[in-house]
């Protein structure tokens, strides 16, 4: 098979399925594993695709914001093991800030029983917080149907209010040039004041979240800590690393 025939059979697989692994390449095309990382590499460069661990998926749209629901389902062990290890590093006494979102609230179980104080703008996150018995103040602002996240100006006024020895927020996209970033420009607007009221911030990301970028940015990288998992790309990872501390579970 020739080589432009193959990467059409490949965008083709990727119309149809999202995502698909260089096993079913091999097998579709009988092409080498070499050949078709090849492929992957090149289609990536023309921003046709993005490799990740073990295949390839389609970019997302810039303006794109899944529902809740659709996030919730996505990647949700990778989600749990982060959120695990990003409530390891929380300490006793600490008060923080809760991003809306399924990694943070993922983080909520392993938060119980510990003498903190959480601020959210996370319409989910109220319930499960009250549930595992943490004091728990909620951010002003209007509800956005989609994310279920507190925004607009009441929540950026009441926000200022605080002081956090943590952020932990999530994001829909991490590149080393454009940052972290997120569809809706008032929640990124959230974000970016959470993190510099933070001592500390914590960007919460599997490992589909890197090389994407959304409409608008709340952070540079090197201003937060990214948390995700070893199903990151290994080059992507190196290339954060240069610019910020990457911790990645399990190491």
């Amino acid at each position: 098979m020739l080589t432009i025939e193959r990467q059409e059979t490949i965008l083709s697989l990727l119309k149809e399925k999202e995502t698909i692994k260089i096993q079913e390449i091999v097998e579709i095309t009988g092409s080498s594993e070499s050949t078709i990382r090849r492929d992957l590499k090149e289609l990536e460069q023309s921003k046709k695709l993005k490799r990740i661990h073990g295949g390839a998926t389609l970019f997302q749209k810039k303006l794109v914001e899944p529902t809740v629901a659709e996030k919730t389902v996505k990647n949700r062990q990778e989600k749990q093991m982060i959120a695990k290890k990003a409530a390891d590093l929380i300490e006793e006494g600490d008060c923080l800030f809760l991003d809306a979102g399924t990694s943070t609230v993922e983080m909520i179980p392993f938060l119980k029983g510990k003498d903190i104080v959480v601020v959210t703008n996370g319409l989910n996150n109220i319930a499960e917080l009250l549930e595992a018995e943490i004091e728990t103040h909620v951010v002003g602002g209007y509800v956005k149907k989609g994310t279920r996240a507190f925004v607009g100006r009441g929540a950026i006024q009441s926000l200022r209010g605080f002081r956090f020895d943590k952020a932990f927020i999530g994001t829909n996209g991490i590149s080393l040039k454009d940052g972290c970033t997120t569809p809706d420009p008032e929640e990124a607007f959230i974000k970016e004041e959470a993190i510099k009221l933070a001592a500390e911030s914590f960007v919460l990301a599997d490992h589909t979240k890197f090389g994407e970028v959304s409409f608008s940015k709340f952070a540079d990288v090197k201003e937060v800590i990214i948390l995700t998992s070893a199903q990151i790309d290994s080059e992507l990872r190196n290339q954060i690393s240069q610019a910020t501390k990457v911790e990645v579970f399990p190491s």
